[in-house]
């Protein structure tokens, strides 16, 4: 069963990434850092309500340290929404960490 979609929005400089229902209207936008952020330290992307004018949650993946990051192939992510968030919605928060997983922090 499809509880939704996560699409890839066009944007020059950023990561950004729609939630988006069954009926594909935008329920959530996934705002990354900037093209020239370092990835030596936490990488924060924002959960921001459809027109994104309110901040909803964020998603961090969690800067390991130097040996851990260069050595072990292990990635930790933190999702931080509202307790009473539709399970859909933070089901489908849950699909897009695994997405910017791949999508941003993969070489293999």
């Amino acid at each position: 069963t499809i509880i939704g979609y996560i699409v890839q929005q066009w944007h020059p400089c950023k990561a950004k990434l729609s939630v988006q229902d069954v009926s594909k209207k935008t329920l959530l936008m996934i705002i990354g850092p900037s093209c020239g952020c370092c990835y030596c330290s936490d990488v924060n992307f924002k959960v921001q309500s459809a027109d994104e004018s309110s901040s909803v949650g964020l998603i961090t993946k969690q800067w390991g340290g130097f040996a851990r990051e260069a050595i072990t192939g292990t990635t930790d992510f933190e999702i931080q929404f509202p307790i009473d968030l539709d399970v859909k919605v933070k089901a489908l928060l849950l699909g897009a960490t695994v997405l910017i997983k791949f999508m941003f922090f993969e070489t293999d």
